[in-house]
């Protein structure tokens, strides 16, 4: 133990420790020069200690008030930041106010005033053709009034009933119906029947004598007792619920000294929506002008003119054509007139419904109440099913309906179609005919003409002939491309379609509502 301890002492260690060389002479040694491999040349070291680990640097940390005005910029920041939201608002302000100034102040259409006549589709009908084809044997204004809610569902606004007089009738007796009509209290019945389902009456008295010789001379000194008797005539009518009376462009009364005095008659019935009003029927090419054009609000004019027989479509479509191209000075009318063949029915209706005035539709079979109820007869005995000529019959009459009751409509929501700017385009057309002889007459073109209001545009197409038509392109580079279908004379036409690949079958009127706006004049 002694030698141990002094052994300890030699080394330079303390007792009860161990010495840093011991063992691996590398590990906590460092050799001198000279002395390697030599124990006890070994140099001690202290042992190593690990270092604290610094704490870890937080890398984000919120900014202070002071420290954003700092790195924005400093304290006038928030005096910028205030002036860019206030101009950006006075900007906004400014380019609404734009907006609507341009709006305002942009030309726009200004919406027609119309009066009643105007907006109303005439139906023109004699109550003794409801007498011969009435099954029962009762009088035609009684199956007239069963019908007045029909008519007004069709969007008939008002009713010419003609021959309710003799035309041998005088002016004393103008009260007097014709006595195959029935009795005045039955006609009384159908004015205020019609007058309380919203359809006006408006009497015909065409080619009726109801004025004085000494009127038709032109005596004004001398008053007329005929003429007198004459007002009171036309007071009683008025009283009765009538709001007018058609007469003709040859009758005695077209005056306008005759007129005057009937005008004075109809201020004492009139009311702002309850206007009395005249119609004039024209018969002739020309109609006889008048000083005072306002005595007359209604000229009613065929589309086609006087024929004995069926007028050919070559004719047809001049007609239309000259038609079209006429300048208005009165509210017009718009009648049949001439006679055409029945395929061109359908056309000349979709013609009368679209262009500026108001519609006088002539009594139609297909639009009677009670014919469309015959058309399904019980079939004879022996038969189980209904003949074929029955079963067309009832779809021609429906396809009438469908397609009166679609243009009638149209007529009375669409602006432009009631009171629209006209404008007649010249057509070119390409005729697919699978013979083509160049002796043989050219087919007659299609007409075209459009109905505006404001960006609203309707385009109407009649093809006349008897052959199909397809576009021409280059027609009217000026139209929108495409449209929608409103109706044709079929009721086949729907969806959209596109101008350039639209073709017309013979004897077909479509009407189309195009999508864009453009210039037409």
């Amino acid at each position: 133990m002694e030698q141990t301890h002094s052994e300890a002492e030699e080394t330079g260690s303390k007792p009860g420790r161990m010495p840093l060389n011991a063992g691996d002479t590398g590990y906590g040694s460092v050799p001198g020069p000279g002395l390697v491999g030599s124990v006890g040349a070994t140099e001690s070291a202290p042992l190593l200690i690990p270092e604290e680990e610094p704490e870890p640097v937080q890398l984000w940390q919120p900014m202070s008030k002071e420290e954003l005005e700092a790195a924005a910029g400093g304290p006038g920041w928030r005096k910028v930041r205030c002036y860019l939201v206030v101009l950006f608002w006075l900007a906004w302000v400014a380019m609404l106010a734009t907006s609507i100034a341009i709006i305002v102040m942009s030309p726009r259409p200004v919406p027609t005033q119309l009066r009643w006549w105007q907006k109303s589709l005439f139906y023109k009908l004699q109550p003794d053709v409801l007498t011969d084809k009435q099954a029962e044997g009762s009088e035609g204004i009684t199956a007239l009034c069963e019908q007045i809610p029909y008519l007004k569902s069709l969007g008939i606004g008002a009713l010419i009933l003609d021959g309710l007089f003799d035309k041998g009738a005088s002016p004393l007796n103008v009260t007097v119906a014709g006595v195959r009509l029935g009795t005045l209290p039955q006609i009384e019945h159908l004015i205020t029947e019609s007058n309380k389902a919203g359809l006006k009456v408006v009497l015909d008295i065409c080619e009726v004598d109801l004025v004085a010789p000494q009127d038709v001379e032109g005596n004004a000194d001398r008053p007329s007792n005929t003429s007198a008797t004459v007002h009171q005539g036309l007071r009683f009518w008025l009283q009765q619920g009538v709001a007018g009376f058609a007469i003709c462009d040859t009758d005695a009364a077209y005056s306008e000294k005759t007129l005057l005095e009937w005008r004075a008659v109809f201020t004492e019935f009139n009311t702002q929506e309850e206007e009395r009003i005249v119609v004039v029927k024209q018969t002739r090419d020309f109609l006889p002008p008048l000083n005072n054009a306002t005595l007359v609000d209604v000229v009613m004019r065929s589309i086609l003119p006087h024929s004995n027989g069926n007028m050919s479509t070559k004719d047809v479509a001049d007609a239309i054509e000259k038609d079209l191209q006429r300048k208005e000075d009165t509210w017009p009318s718009w009648t049949i007139g001439g006679k055409a063949s029945p395929d061109l029915k359908k056309l000349l209706l979709v013609l009368m419904m679209t262009l500026p005035g108001s519609p006088a539709v002539q009594y139609d079979e297909d639009l009677d109440q009670r014919q469309n109820v015959s058309v399904r007869v019980v079939s004879p005995p022996g038969e189980n099913m209904p003949s074929e000529s029955n079963t067309d019959k009832e779809k021609k009459k429906r396809l009438a309906v469908a397609l009166f009751s679609s243009l009638s409509h149209s007529r009375a929501r669409e602006e432009a179609l009631l009171y629209g700017s006209f404008t007649f385009l010249p057509f070119n057309s390409t005729t697919n005919s699978s013979i083509s002889n160049s002796t043989s007459p050219s087919p007659p073109p299609i007409l075209a003409f459009l109905r505006s209001w404001g960006c609203v545009h309707f385009l109407v197409l009649l093809n006349v002939g008897s052959e199909p038509h397809a576009l021409d392109p280059a027609w009217a580079p000026r139209l929108p491309k495409a449209g929608v279908f409103m109706t044709s004379t079929e009721m086949d036409r729907l969806g959209t379609t596109a101008l350039e690949s639209l073709e017309l079958q013979p004897h077909e009127a479509i009407v189309i509502k195009l999508f864009e706006s453009g210039s037409y004049s």
